[in-house]
């Protein structure tokens, strides 16, 4: 559109101060994002869970509020009476504290009516004291605008640390408020250290590429004009409850959205400069190289973005609200790097390329170089080329089926040991693993200490009992119902816990079927059931769309078949390194369950990316010399622009990895590896390798298989 005007300077102009004026809008907007985030994990329950029924059931017996949501504070020391009558007249004041320097009290958002009391372990080791919030409040904002709970953690540390000193006791704020506390501020760091490591990452290597002080710059204004629309547009939507955003979503929109608008742009630029050799107009430069690269782009944006829109047939809120949160990033990066890159390139003019300005030479550079040695050799041997490689992967891929991604319990979650882990470790140690924290079950008042007799002969449960009014101290009774308590040996957010779930739901029902199962280890359980069903559902859906797309875009079905095949096999090669690396080298306790549909989101639909930018350029000198001539022309000339992008992208992704989260640690290393296998031996070799073998035949049944 804008290279086709007959002032194409004005109307570029036009769009770059409109680009401005957007980015001036949506900017601060983005800017408020963390604000609107959803981190309680009750929030991401799949809808019509067992353990979301429990939590609505629950909620009845404290006047509409969430359930207890407890955070606890571990005294490790001798229990001495004394000890525990100075910490419970100490936290009788914890109330009145307040919350990251604004007026707001623990108080505010302490479960009503619970009394906040000391107890010792059997074995007289250790004090714990349970503060129990109001699950409900808790997923509110400070007066601030900042998350509550981090700031509840922070203020029981500070507040617990003198008298622990005085009472010769060591103490650590732990419990799910703690670890989830721990585990916000976390995601704290994404929005501020993640991006601009991001940033500083992709203005190296784009400086390294262009080997120019100048031009680098446009390319990365376009990534945050892209970022900030796209951020913007979230916000507003998040903040009118029309989607959900939490830390990970939000962290994985910046890197998505900074290397795959840099991915974009490094393509378009490429081709740009290669116009630029047979063209003295710049505009007309532009013209040629927007014809060449705007399908493709469309083509790969629109593979990224509807793969993402599959999340939404996802049963967890959280990954549901990444879909369209993904797509949203995907589209504005698109719409910036087709609309306002080009502008500002065809404005700044030959010289934004100093010191290595294209001339109108005529000189086809591209053709000679690194790039066109390795084309020409698969040429001489493909056979070899592709057997060689394909062993290869193969035998990565079986490797795969050693990867534990069972889930992962928060605990694990953590790539250091925060004080919440540590705390949790030493809770398990001292007190029975679920203390503080036991799994609720709703039954009918006149069947309770039936199904109290039924749970307690349940492998892995210590103890069930009925759950009291913290005011009155009597059984409370709402509708006929009762809570009961049942503890756990095993940590309430652990894998092992969530296995005794279904055991203690069969002995819970086979007393009253109406019965209910819920709390933070059913939590667990029924999330990781949602995830194993959303990876058989979801990853086939994407699956067809992308086959799909691929067949419309070269007008082959043959050539579609193949190249998804080979990045599927890349994302299984993948996951058998992954396997080997986070089983023996980063000695990772496991892997969430969600792990597997992520990695292929990101693997099979960036993957694809470079198979369409390479297959595009393919199809388009095939048909004026001829397929097999047609592969070494296209390897040659999108050699080096593909493996930049590849290497942009699996630095961003790679970036995650600085965060204290091994699931974001994970995800981080298998979209770096894998697009890095993807761009240097998949797209380079083993692609290339089988259109050769297959010759003109990989058209079909388009007209272009008779080349």
């Amino acid at each position: 559109m804008l290279i086709k005007n007959k002032k194409p300077v004005a109307l570029a102009v036009l769009v770059v101060i409109g680009w401005f004026m957007i980015t001036g809008i949506f900017g601060p907007l983005f800017g408020k994002l963390s604000s609107v985030q959803e981190n309680n994990n009750s929030n991401f329950l799949p809808k019509g869970s067992e353990a979301s029924q429990a939590s609505d059931a629950i909620s009845k017996f404290s006047d509409g509020k969430a359930f207890n949501f407890p955070t606890l504070v571990l005294f490790e020391g001798e229990a001495s009476p004394t000890a525990i009558a100075a910490i419970n007249q100490h936290f009788a004041g914890v109330p009145e504290l307040t919350l990251d320097g604004t007026s707001a009290k623990i108080g505010d958002y302490i479960l009503s009516g619970a009394k906040v009391t000391a107890f010792p372990s059997q074995d007289g080791k250790a004090i714990l004291v349970n503060v129990p919030l109001d699950g409900e409040s808790i997923s509110k904002l400070l007066p601030n605008d900042k998350p509550v709970l981090p700031a509840v953690v922070q203020a029981l540390r500070d507040d617990a640390a003198p008298i622990a000193k005085a009472q010769g006791l060591t103490p650590y704020v732990t419990g799910p408020g703690g670890i989830l506390g721990d585990l916000f501020s976390a995601f704290g760091t994404l929005d501020s250290s993640l991006l601009l490591t991001t940033l500083g990452v992709v203005a190296l290597i784009l400086i390294v590429v262009y080997r120019s002080p100048v031009l680098w710059i446009i390319p990365l204004m376009s990534a945050m004009f892209a970022l900030s629309t796209a951020g913007g547009i979230v916000y507003l939507l998040a903040k009118n409850n029309i989607i959900d955003v939490d830390g990970q979503s939000q962290g994985i929109l910046s890197v998505l959205v900074v290397g795959a608008a840099t991915d974009y742009a490094l393509l378009l630029i490429a081709r740009y400069r290669e116009e630029l050799h047979h063209n003295e107009s710049r505009f007309d430069a532009m013209r040629a190289a927007y014809k060449g690269v705007w399908e493709p782009i469309l083509a790969s944006g629109s593979t990224v973005a509807i793969s993402l829109l599959m999340l939404l047939f996802s049963q967890l809120t959280s990954t549901k609200g990444l879909g369209p949160i993904g797509a949203i990033g995907i589209v504005a990066s698109m719409i910036t790097i087709l609309t306002f890159l080009p502008a500002a390139l065809v404005l700044c003019g030959r010289w934004v390329f100093w010191p290595r300005k294209p001339r109108n030479d005529g000189d086809d550079h591209v053709l000679s170089g690194p790039w066109s040695k390795v084309a020409n050799s698969i040429g001489k041997n493909p056979r070899k080329a592709w057997a060689i490689t394909g062993v290869v992967l193969l035998a990565l891929a079986f490797t795969s089926s050693t990867l534990k991604a069972d889930g992962l319990g928060t605990v694990n979650s953590f790539t250091g040991n925060p004080e919440s882990v540590v705390g949790q470790k030493l809770l398990n140690t001292h007190f029975p693993a679920g203390e503080g924290d036991p799994t609720k079950i709703v039954v009918a008042q006149g069947k309770a200490d039936a199904v109290i007799a039924s749970v307690s002969a349940v492998k892995g449960v210590t103890g069930v009992s009925y759950e009291v009014d913290p005011m009155t101290q009597n059984v409370k009774s709402v509708g006929g119902k009762v809570i009961l308590d049942a503890t756990l040996d095993k940590a309430p957010d652990s894998v092992d816990a969530g296995k005794y779930i279904t055991p203690i739901r069969e002995a819970a029902k086979k007393v009253d079927p109406t019965a209910l199962v819920g709390g933070t280890s059913a939590t667990y359980f029924d999330v990781r059931t949602a995830n194993n069903r959303d990876n058989h559902t979801i990853i086939p859906i994407i699956l067809f769309v992308i086959t799909l797309i691929l067949g419309l875009l070269l007008r082959s079905i043959l050539s579609a078949v193949v190249l998804l095949g080979t990045v599927v096999l890349s994302y299984f090669a993948t996951l058998g390194v992954c396997a080997l690396v986070f089983n023996h080298i980063f000695g990772f306790a496991g892997g969430d369950n969600s792990f597997p549909l992520f990695a292929f989101i990101f693997l099979v639909a960036l993957g694809i990316d470079y198979n369409i930018f390479l297959m595009t350029r393919v199809r388009e000198e095939s048909a004026k010399i001829g397929t097999r001539a047609g592969v070494v022309k296209g390897v040659t000339v999108t050699g080096a622009v593909i493996t930049s992008a590849g290497i942009v992208l699996a630095a961003t992704f790679a970036v995650l990895g600085l965060l204290p989260l091994v699931p974001l640690a994970e995800l981080g290393f298998a979209v770096g590896f894998g697009v890095l296998l993807d761009t240097i031996i998949v797209r380079s070799i083993l692609v290339p390798a089988l259109v050769h073998e297959i010759g003109p035949k990989i058209w079909w049944p388009s007209k272009l298989q008779d080349k």
